[in-house]
């Protein structure tokens, strides 16, 4: 655990000297977005190959399909959310 808050203090750090460079701020967002898919891709894999979730999968029904759909649209609306509150520019 040390070393994943040592990895983001370092990344905070970092970004803040480097807060200024649009086309490093620019490679790091698409990097994140690809980060992101690999991970969701590697967890993918992950449940595919999980036995015991393939197997059950079919009983889990419309409950699971409800939860992750809740939470898939909780993600958005909070992250609209966030994004109007704190990062969208104020038009004058």
């Amino acid at each position: 655990m040390l070393v994943v808050v040592a990895i983001m203090t370092v990344g905070i750090i970092l970004g803040y000297f480097l807060r200024h460079k649009a086309m490093l701020i620019k490679i790091n967002n698409r990097l994140t977005m690809w980060a992101i898919y690999l991970l969701l891709f590697v967890l993918g894999v992950s449940i595919g190959t999980n036995e015991t979730i393939m197997k059950s999968l079919p009983t889990l029904g419309l409950k699971a399909l409800a939860i992750s759909s809740g939470g898939v649209v909780g993600s958005i609306l909070l992250a609209w959310f966030t994004y109007t509150k704190f990062f969208k520019s104020k038009e004058r």
